[in-house]
């Protein structure tokens, strides 16, 4: 990689990242393009990817998707999930549109009066989904024009899935990573020519044309996680007979709280379902009695105007559907769950809440 053109480094400003990932596309260097990763979860990484994996990620997502149009870009365009948007319109041929001042729902229109014989395509994460289902014009917007909605950045609340359809929108939950040029498995199964895998621990392999080249100055860390021509990731997971994945969390997202082992995704999934909670995170913090104690940092939208959920309600909630032992020990109550300019969640944040209430 030393002897290879300067990466493509993406400056977030839309209109220069298009135009850039155009001429990039069209070139026949080596260059690599540079995806920073958002630093959720730890440390950010600066992953290179090739256009070879950029556009094979593009065409097998046409392929899986039976379509192909012009993409709304409602996301970053420097971080993946944003890039794919631009680098799958251009790649089928269209300019992407812009979500600028005056908002998705004209977006959309604008994209769609480009060519009304192509369908239109959206990449969002579950809060953008969220809110656009609240707005009137956004909601009747993308059921009237979008054909899919890629939904990723974290698990997907079936509520809001459901909620979602009961409006005739179409939406596929989306797994992956920037080493893995964005979202490389829909709705559990994994892209044409992609495979998917389990260590003896559980943890998620993915091997393809999509993987990254490697970290940019990281060889200790390239090798760690490229593997025999895998790309390990930090995620625990499960695969069903037909080949379905489905993803449990972070390798530190299992708590061990009192000895017993505790998922604090599926904790937080649980709590989601409750009808005073718009959105949940569990992380555990040291405990001298519990090694980890779960804390359970819950949303509650309106908060002068509803009541807020109790310690004692989350513990049974939680208890009602799965074991006691994994009921949160405490509870921290917010507006909003803080997130990244990218729309993900700030588990960074959240973890200094949990850690602030004890």
């Amino acid at each position: 990689m030393s002897s290879s053109p300067a990466p493509l480094r993406l400056s977030g400003d839309a209109y220069a990242d298009i135009d850039a990932l155009r001429r990039w596309m069209d070139g026949t260097d080596e260059q690599r393009l540079l995806i920073e990763t958002s630093g959720s979860s730890g440390t950010p990484k600066r992953v290179l990817l090739s256009r070879e994996a950029m556009l094979a990620s593009a065409e097998a997502s046409a392929f899986t998707l039976r379509a192909s149009g012009p993409w709304v870009l409602a996301l970053p365009s420097s971080y993946v999930a944003g890039v794919n948007v631009i680098v799958r319109s251009l790649f089928a041929g269209y300019e992407p549109t812009v979500v600028d001042e005056h908002g998705l729902g004209w977006a959309i229109t604008g994209a769609e009066a480009r060519d009304h014989t192509a369908p239109v395509f959206l990449s969002l994460v579950p809060t953008q989904l969220a809110r656009a289902l609240d707005n009137g014009a956004e909601r009747q917007a993308l059921a009237r024009s979008v054909h899919t909605v890629l939904l990723g950045g974290g698990p997907i609340d079936p509520v809001l899935r459901a909620r979602a359809e009961e409006a005739g929108i179409r939406v596929v939950a989306t797994y992956g990573a920037s080493e893995t040029s964005g979202g490389c498995v829909y709705d559990g199964y994994p892209l044409d020519g992609i495979e998917l895998g389990l260590t003896d621990d559980d943890r998620i392999r993915i091997r393809g044309p999509v993987l990254f080249d490697g970290y940019l100055d990281d060889p200790a860390l390239t090798a760690e996680t490229l593997v025999d021509g895998w790309y390990l990731t930090s995620d625990l997971g499960t695969l069903a007979e037909d080949g379905r994945l489905s993803v449990l969390g972070r390798v530190d997202d299992m708590l061990i709280s009192g000895g017993v082992k505790v998922p604090a995704p599926v904790v937080a999934r649980r709590l989601c379902e409750h009808h005073a909670v718009a959105a949940a995170e569990v992380v555990g913090v040291e405990d001298p009695e519990w090694g980890q104690a779960v804390v359970a940092v819950v949303a509650t939208p309106g908060l002068a105007s509803m009541p807020a959920m109790t310690l004692l309600e989350a513990r049974s909630w939680v208890a009602a559907a799965h074991p006691r032992t994994w009921a949160p020990r405490r509870l921290v109550v917010v507006e909003e769950l803080p997130l990244l300019t990218n729309g993900k969640v700030d588990r960074q944040a959240v973890r200094a809440l949990a850690e602030a209430a004890t």
